[in-house]
């Protein structure tokens, strides 16, 4: 499989699991058996009045992917780049199509934000909108305390450049001060590169990942229950909603990314991994959005079913997300060439 399958599995996998686990996010598990029977949802129902929707998580990790590809842009054609600070103004993009004021002036150009879908709220994590609310320069971090997943579920996108833990959970911090909020943002991008760039199974890249990082001062709440989903994994035990239960509901990092491989890694197919991370009394579209992303990285975009992909909100977008960031860093010079202008109007790198 090829480089772009991957990409586009990864990207569209994660809207997938995100769209799946949409209506059901704010629900009890027994509330969810009642309403979609025994095996839970499986197939997508209507949330923010769409059947498909994504929510404010496949968002964010489209804005992410816009930031790292003008930072791309901006680092090619003058040399210099801070990458946080280019992927902190995508984000303020994002706080814009919320109706949000920003506290500094943000451009409007580029082709993400003219996209009308995304000028659209879907329920934006509290944690996520004050810290960009607040923010008061480009590259500043967070001042607060909060160690929610809404800084692992918008991460994704570093897996495809250079320095990806770095990247990742130095974005991360840009919302989120608690050092388990970020860190596990590095992880989860870590894993997932590994298994694009070397092929790695999703097993390998999760224990080589955590032999690199693991130790890290701030890792030890993630550490520790990865290393329990690793147990699991090997013991035979296979997630079910209590058992995911067990692990916490995933409202926080460490139980998101915990939860979302515990899923990706026991599932037979993309479709069986997607509905597991969905159908417990959590944070249902992120630890759908997370096993969404893991199982699209290994079996690419064809391993979505037919008649998720079809209904998914914003899919061309996201297909061209993924394209252009398999494409920019072939194709852009930073001094005209054939496909400078077009990439630099696309992606504008300031």
């Amino acid at each position: 499989m090829n480089r772009l399958e991957r990409i586009k599995g990864c990207l569209l996998g994660g809207a997938v699991g995100d769209a799946l686990g949409a209506p059901v996010e704010f629900l009890e598990w027994p509330a969810i058996e009642a309403k979609f029977g025994p095996q839970g949802i499986v197939d997508f129902a209507p949330a923010f009045g769409i059947t498909g929707a994504i929510t404010d998580d496949t968002q964010m990790m489209l804005f992410t992917a816009e930031g790292l590809l003008r930072a791309y842009v901006r680092g090619s054609s003058r040399g210099i780049c801070h990458v946080p600070s280019i992927i902190h103004d995508a984000l303020l993009r994002w706080l814009m199509t919320q109706d949000y004021p920003t506290a500094m002036p943000v451009s409007r150009d580029g082709w993400l934000i003219e996209q009308p879908e995304l000028w659209s709220r879907r329920a934006p994590g509290t944690t996520c909108l004050g810290a960009l609310k607040a923010s008061s320069r480009l590259g500043a971090v967070a001042e607060n305390n909060s160690k929610g997943c809404g800084a692992v579920m918008r991460v994704a996108p570093c897996a495809f450049f250079a320095n990806a833990f770095d990247y990742a959970s130095q974005s991360g911090r840009l919302t989120h001060g608690h050092p388990t909020g970020y860190l596990a943002a590095g992880l989860f991008a870590d894993i997932l590169q590994r298994i694009v760039d070397r092929q790695d199974s999703l097993e390998h890249a999760v224990t080589q990942s955590l032999a690199n990082y693991g130790q890290k001062p701030g890792m030890e709440e993630t550490r520790i229950l990865i290393e329990r989903v690793l147990f699991f994994f090997y013991e035979g035990y296979q997630p079910t909603p209590q058992r995911i239960g067990e692990l916490g509901g995933g409202w926080v990092a460490e139980e998101a990314l915990a939860i979302g491989l515990w899923c990706a890694l026991t599932a037979r197919s993309f479709e069986e991994g997607v509905i597991i991370a969905v159908n417990h009394g959590g944070d249902s579209d992120s630890t759908g959005l997370i096993a969404g992303h893991l199982l699209g990285v290994q079996y690419g975009a064809a391993a979505i079913p037919a008649r998720w992909f079809k209904q998914l909100e914003l899919r061309e977008v996201i297909a061209q997300i993924a394209e252009d960031i398999e494409r920019v860093p072939r194709d852009y010079c930073g001094y005209g060439g054939e496909f400078d202008h077009l990439i630099e109007q696309m992606y504008p790198g300031g």
